[in-house]
């Protein structure tokens, strides 16, 4: 199982990466429809690229779901590994920010891909453990349907805070 667990998270790094990284072009790509901008980056705020992360990962975690439904802490588990990636990408991008000045865009890559991949070798840690002690499962998958829809109404509904704000144009949303 153990091994079973580690090639299902390298699945899901993988999966996470390469949506991601479609994701950030698929509203550009397809002429900014705005059925696509919930689940794709609209601009290049902090905010969006969170939004990269979540929803391959949510995504594979429904698949993944299916195969661990024996487990009970798995959607706890969950959680907290998107929780985690989704933590580091403004944590990473703003320290890095505030000690530099400026990133350059290979490093705002680079920090996307390695939030995922901690968020992967969190989760894998503590599946393999199997010591989490998840009461509520129910409750963890509450949660994620919240975050999905908060990333859906603050696509459309974006609060004017610097998280939310493209650099670049310094719009905010769409």
């Amino acid at each position: 199982m153990k091994r079973s667990i580690k090639l299902w998270q390298l699945w899901g790094f993988a999966v996470a990466s390469l949506g991601g990284t479609l994701l950030h072009f698929l509203y550009d790509w397809l002429d900014k429809p705005a059925w696509v901008a919930p689940f794709s980056g609209v601009n290049e705020s902090t905010w969006e690229h969170m939004k990269l992360l979540f929803w391959p990962m949510l995504i594979f975690a429904i698949v993944q779901g299916f195969f661990f439904r024996d487990r009970m802490d798995f959607w706890c588990v969950k959680l907290r590994g998107i929780l985690l990636g989704l933590a580091l990408i403004p944590v990473l991008f703003y320290t890095y920010n505030g000690v530099v000045g400026k990133s350059p865009d290979w490093l705002n890559i680079a920090i996307f891909f390695l939030s995922a991949a901690m968020a992967y070798f969190y989760e894998a840690r503590l599946l393999h453990t199997e010591g989490l002690r998840c009461r509520f499962p129910k409750l963890a998958i509450t949660a994620l349907l919240v975050i999905a829809l908060l990333f859906v109404i603050f696509t459309f509904a974006t609060p004017k805070i610097d998280i939310f704000k493209d650099p670049l144009t310094g719009a905010y949303g769409i």
